[in-house]
């Protein structure tokens, strides 16, 4: 592939939309503060069905590979992520999930993490996001090429399960919501 060529998938449009997307879903596993799980849970609710779909339209590219691409996501911040969402999540951490392999092999539930979902998740997403951001230009395309292969072998069904729990924790806090604002008016009545 020639300069001219990958200039243009690494600054495709697809490109750009997912990175937009991605520098949010990032920038929200990182902040200091740790907000809590009503306002968390909302924001990933949103993000990560964004997430997949700007993942999905990321265009094709052949890897070179002609540099060793940087691991950017250390062990400590895969950690940091996970015990932070963790906490965030308390006792709706934890969630059966059956699209995983050993649920095949399994008479019992499986279950699966929130927090080590989202880690998983932010590790790619985040190696990715670093190529970009410290404009390493030479790396990019391998890095999108390993992004996007992760997304269709690993995060992406990642993604998919983990969404289930947390849109089953934000429609519960939306019932309760909408109950109470019920019982205010009944007492009206």
């Amino acid at each position: 592939m020639d300069k001219r060529d990958n200039h243009a998938i690494i600054y495709d449009k697809q490109v750009i939309e997912f990175m937009a997307v991605a520098v949010e879903f990032c920038s929200l596993l990182e902040q200091d503060n740790t907000p809590a799980r009503e306002e968390w849970v909302d924001n990933m609710v949103k993000l990560l069905p964004l997430l997949y779909l700007k993942a999905w339209l990321l265009p094709e590219t052949v890897p070179s590979f002609s540099e060793e691409l940087p691991a950017f996501v250390k062990e400590e911040d895969y950690n940091r992520v996970a015990h932070t969402v963790e906490r965030v999540m308390g006792e709706e951490n934890v969630y059966l999930d059956v699209f995983v392999e050993e649920m095949r092999y399994s008479d019992t539930p499986v279950t699966s993490f929130v927090s080590e979902a989202i880690a998983d998740i932010y590790q790619d997403v985040r190696n990715l996001v670093s190529v970009y951001q410290f404009e390493l230009t030479a790396q990019m395309n391998d890095a999108l090429y390993v992004c996007r292969e992760h997304f269709f072998t690993y995060w992406g069904q990642k993604l998919v399960n983990v969404l289930r729990p947390l849109h089953a924790l934000k429609s519960r806090e939306w019932t309760f919501a909408n109950e109470d604002m019920q019982n205010e008016e009944e007492l009206w009545d």
